[in-house]
C-alpha cells in the first residue's frame, strides 16, 4: 500500500472516530435535555396540582365564611324582627291609651264656656292621639328599614372581608 492510501485510511479512521465523539456528544445532549424537560413538567404539573388544591381550600373557606355571614344575618334579622314586633305592641298600646285618653277628656258641666274648652280639649287630644299613632307607625317603619339595611350592610362587609383576607 502506498502512503497515499495509508494517509487516507488513517485520516479516513480519524474522521470516523471525530464523527462517532460528535454523534455521541449529541446523544448524551438530547438524553440530557429529555431528563431535564421531564424533571421540569413534573415540577410543573405538581406545581399546578398544589396550586389548584389551594385554590380549592381558598374558594371553600370564602364560601364558608359568606354562608356564616348570611346564617348571622338571617339570627339578626330574626331579632330585629322579634324587636320589632314587641315594639309594635307596645306602641299599639300606647296608641290606645291615647285614644282613650283622648275620649275621657270632658268638662261637663253647665257653664257653656267650660264645655267648650272641654270640647276643645278633646279636639286637641284627638288630633295629638292620631300624630302620636302616625309618628309611632312612621318610626316602626323606619326602624325596620333601618335594621333591614344594617344588617344587609354587615352581611356584605363579613362576605367582602371573606375575599379579601
Amino acid at each position: 500500500m502506498n502512503s497515499f492510501t495509508l494517509r487516507s485510511l488513517v485520516l479516513l479512521a480519524l474522521l470516523a472516530s471525530y464523527w462517532g465523539v460528535y454523534q455521541h456528544g449529541r446523544a448524551v445532549e438530547r438524553a440530557e435535555a429529555a431528563q431535564a424537560s421531564a424533571k421540569r413538567d413534573s415540577g410543573d404539573r405538581l406545581a399546578e396540582v398544589i396550586g389548584e388544591r389551594s385554590a380549592r381550600q381558598e374558594e371553600h373557606r370564602r364560601a364558608q365564611a359568606q354562608d356564616e355571614g348570611r346564617t348571622d344575618a338571617q339570627e339578626q334579622r330574626t331579632i330585629a324582627y322579634a324587636g320589632a314586633a314587641g315594639a309594635d305592641a307596645a306602641g299599639q298600646r300606647l296608641r290606645d291609651d291615647g285614644a282613650q285618653f283622648a275620649a275621657s277628656v270632658s268638662c261637663p258641666g253647665a257653664d257653656t264656656a267650660a264645655v267648650a274648652r272641654g270640647q276643645a280639649a278633646t279636639r286637641a287630644a284627638m288630633v295629638l292621639s292620631d300624630l302620636l299613632t302616625r309618628a309611632d307607625a312612621r318610626a316602626g317603619e323606619l326602624a325596620k328599614a333601618y335594621d333591614n339595611a344594617r344588617i344587609a350592610g354587615q352581611l356584605c362587609e363579613r362576605s367582602y372581608n371573606a375575599l379579601i383576607n
